[in-house]
């Protein structure tokens, strides 16, 4: 496996434990599992203290103006700028008694004040508590209450969320900071409870003259307890270490250096997935770490494009969901194009596409192509974007390959939890072999397989080693929150046991091909593992979104599926069926066109009888978090979808019974 180095042999099943295939690490730089020695790196703080004193004067933290209601140009505060605010920000924390291991919570969408409260609780070694800010009031006065919040930043328009957890939360909760200002109503409520609010211009003046030294920070020191949203139960509360994270920044660093695409003090990377959550916390970590620009979207799905066209960023994360949405959009346009462009973006493609599955790097791979035909689609991502990153959850082969393609940019996809502070895993730029794989692990990441026999997974097979995914390193979380008995669980012997099941590629990279959880029996006594039919089904022309059911009781899989809008209705047109797309998803003949659809995709890829859906559910409204139906990552939330969905699955199997 050439992108691996073995570090310890395999070891047979004993004393209860199975089998656990050899551990390995990259073979490209990232010796072993610990933090690099970086002199004066110790915290986060580090991270941007250094590159202040570094490039004072660098663009950091970037949102647009609005004037007359319209958005206009991108302006910048610089370092030096937001330095001098979280500097006024940690003394105004202090003034309230809140110092080194207070809890402070920060509630809203991304922007420079989320970023700047989270450095002043950097600063004076605080462990900042991020909430989603899709997050409804239920999970918000848990997590205030788990852990003891008391001090919160909150974004002015969910002032009134935070409220509704009174009585409750107040119990730990003195103050709260509106990034914005705060209407007399809300301050009456607040005080009323006995608690203190401040509009965020208020509070910069709360610390006066009065200079609080800064506390000694350590690299074991929690930096971030981390509620993960869980597709079960309660949010987790994911402690993270200042250690955690530098390792993370440096792994990350590492692997783009080997890759030859080094971060630059002029890249630009635009926010817009939940600073709660660790896949973009960490990526704006490293371009703090380089004295690079982040610029904030307006926090509206629909203008994210205007966004991005306006700040032309160079680097791209996003959720496969972001990316589906991408791709659809693209489909789309080529198919309504006419015959000309449809049949020149083709022949494009598949001259591209032929010359990068030999080998050729992207940018050499049809240079003319991507003059006449491509360059269009990298303007719509603002005309600058060299990386596009996923993660959260798996992207789609087809959607992966289309993108490395069209976007004349290199899209690779990560694999990490909260748990191991994000990235383990990532693929490597013009390597066409690792499509539909998540890559090598990044430096300083240990990983071996460990075999699951009740699944038939494994670890030590000398074909196909398979097995749960475990992982070693400095990057791993500290344990759960006030969770002692779910993180013995979870870690065993140093190894993080991540629920995921992987299969090592003879290339050493990593392949997800299930989930240890998600996996039931069907009443013949088949197993079905449902992330894998869903990751099928899910490729299915004319289908967003797929969720694939079965239980013990019953002898088939049913499903509720989200159609793609357009593809539906261009179906509709041409088979006489009319209406509104919420009526021709009740319509018995289009149902039967994707169960259709659903089945040929399923013997294509040569599932079994019982794998292939026999009854299946149009749902016109996509699954969302405001009926609770995915996390804010957007992973199905089982459960609650079965809740959702009850009477529409018993419906379904009633009618296969007669």
């Amino acid at each position: 496996m050439q992108h691996l180095v073995q570090v310890e042999e395999g070891r047979e099943a004993a004393d209860g434990a199975p089998s656990a295939g050899p551990t390995y690490r990259c073979a490209a730089g990232g010796k072993g599992g610990a933090t690099p020695a970086v002199p004066g790196l110790d915290c986060c703080w580090d991270i941007f203290r250094l590159s202040v004193e570094k490039c004072p004067d660098n663009k950091m933290l970037g949102r647009r103006e609005i004037v007359d209601g319209k958005a206009g140009n991108y302006t910048w505060l610089t370092y030096k700028e937001v330095y001098d605010t979280v500097i006024k920000v940690g003394a105004a924390i202090r003034s309230c008694g809140v110092g080194k291991g207070g809890r402070c919570g920060i509630y809203g969408a991304n922007s420079p004040e989320w970023v700047i409260s989270m450095q002043a609780c950097n600063a004076h070694g605080i462990y900042c508590v991020p909430l989603y800010d899709t997050l409804g009031a239920g999970a918000v006065e848990f997590v205030l209450c788990h852990a003891e919040v008391q001090i919160a930043f909150v974004e002015e328009n969910k002032i009134g969320e935070i409220l509704k957890t009174f009585p409750n939360a107040t119990k730990f909760l003195k103050t709260i900071v509106s990034f914005g200002k705060v209407n007399p109503e809300h301050k009456e409520k607040v005080e009323e409870n006995g608690l203190s609010i401040y509009s965020w211009e208020e509070f910069l003046q709360l610390g006066g003259e009065e200079k609080f030294e800064l506390p000694p920070k350590e690299k074991d020191d929690i930096c971030t307890i981390m509620y993960t949203s869980g597709t079960t139960g309660d949010p987790k509360g994911v402690l993270i270490s200042n250690k955690s994270i530098i390792t993370i920044v440096s792994a990350v660093d590492e692997f783009l250096s080997n890759s030859g695409e080094e971060l630059r003090e002029d890249d630009v990377y635009i926010s817009y997935l939940p600073l709660a959550h660790i896949f973009d916390r960490v990526i704006e970590e490293v371009f703090i770490h380089h004295g690079a620009s982040i610029g904030f979207w307006r926090g509206d799905v629909k203008l994210l494009v205007e966004d991005i066209g306006e700040l032309k960023p160079t680097v791209f994360c996003a959720v496969p969901r972001v990316l589906d949405r991408i791709y659809g959009g693209l489909q789309d346009k080529i198919t309504t194009g006419g015959f000309l462009k449809k049949t020149l973006f083709n022949v494009a493609y598949k001259y591209k596409q032929g010359n990068m599955l030999k080998g050729s790097k992207h940018e050499e791979a049809a240079a003319v192509f991507d003059k006449l035909v491509f360059t269009k689609v990298k303007r719509g991502l603002g005309g600058r974007v060299r990386l596009i990153l996923s993660g959260a959850a798996p992207l789609s082969r087809h959607v992966e390959e289309y993108l490395r393609v069209v976007t004349c940019s290199h899209v690779l996809q990560g694999y990490g939890l909260t748990e191991t502070c994000a990235g383990s895993f990532v693929s490597l730029p013009n390597n066409m072999s690792m499509l539909g794989t998540v890559g090598p692990p990044l430096p300083y990441v240990e990983v071996r397989l460990e075999s699951v026999p009740e699944m038939g997974y494994d670890a030590l097979s000398s074909e196909t080693p398979r097995g749960e995914i475990c992982i070693r390193g400095d990057t791993l979380f500290s344990g759960y929150y006030k969770r002692e008995d779910l993180t013995k669980e979870i870690m065993v012997d140093g190894w993080f046991h991540t629920g995921d099941i992987g299969e090592w590629q003879p290339d050493g990279s990593m392949k997800i091909i299930d989930r240890k959880k998600n996996i039931f029996k069907l009443s013949q006594g088949e197993y079905v593992a449902v992330e894998n039919l869903e990751n099928i089904f899910g490729q299915t022309p004319g289908v967003d979104s797929v969720w694939v059911y079965g239980n013990s009781f019953e002898s088939s899989l049913v499903a509720v599926v989200n159609p793609n809008k357009q593809a539906l209705e261009r179906w509709a047109e041409s088979n006489g069926v009319t209406g509104e797309f919420a009526a021709i998803c009740e319509d018995p003949k289009a149902k039967e066109f994707i169960l259709g659809e659903l089945t040929k995709m399923g013997k294509e890829k040569k599932l079994k009888g019982f794998e292939l859906i026999r009854a299946v559910h149009l749902d016109p409204v996509p699954f969302d978090m405001d009926r609770d139906l995915i996390t804010p990552t957007y992973k199905k939330k089982r459960p609650q979808l079965l809740k959702y969905y009850q009477s529409v699955i018993d419906g379904m199997y009633q009618s296969m019974k007669y």
